[in-house]
């Protein structure tokens, strides 16, 4: 039991809290409509506040990642919605969200690989080269996708400069 909800319907809410982060975040991080933004960056704290309450003896891997995550969605909170919007706050949001959203996508893989049986097949203990080329593989598409994000918003943010002057 997890705050009075049993185990399997806590971690399956949290698994579904996770997936519309994630796919907020990957909508929030090409567009940055207000809406989507704030659907990602609520879902993607709701993802590490809820995988505080899992049962755990010691500080796990996820735990760590968590509080690294819930810092740099600090930031991208704080820079979205508390400074004004300059290039300088823009480049911090975007930044901090891109981690943000990566770290999430990390998670997927990790859980992914030892959870589905067929990809826990090709690395059970999580060190094997699967593993290794599946984490590699989201970095480099995620730095392109990122990448592409980032030119798509600074064009952006120099258009709207351009027209206010």
């Amino acid at each position: 039991m997890v705050l009075g909800i049993p185990l399997a319907t806590y971690t399956l809410v949290h698994v579904l809290i996770s997936l519309i982060g994630i796919a907020a975040g990957l909508v929030a991080l090409r567009s940055m409509a207000p809406r989507i933004t704030a659907v990602f960056l609520t879902f993607t704290i709701l993802t590490s506040v809820t995988g505080f309450f899992f049962p755990n003896s010691h500080i796990t891997p996820g735990i760590i990642l968590g509080i690294i995550s819930m810092v740099v969605l600090a930031v991208a909170v704080v820079a979205r919605y508390f400074v004004a919007q300059t290039r300088k706050a823009e480049a911090t949001y975007f930044i901090s969200a891109s981690i943000a959203e990566y770290l999430n996508l990390f998670v997927l893989i990790v859980q992914s690989f030892q959870k589905i049986p067929a990809l826990h097949a090709l690395a059970p203990h999580g060190n094997e080269p699967a593993f290794f080329i599946g984490q590699v593989l989201v970095l480099v598409v995620f730095v392109g996708f990122a990448r592409n994000g980032w030119k798509r918003t600074s064009h952006a943010a120099a258009a709207r400069a351009a027209a206010s002057r």
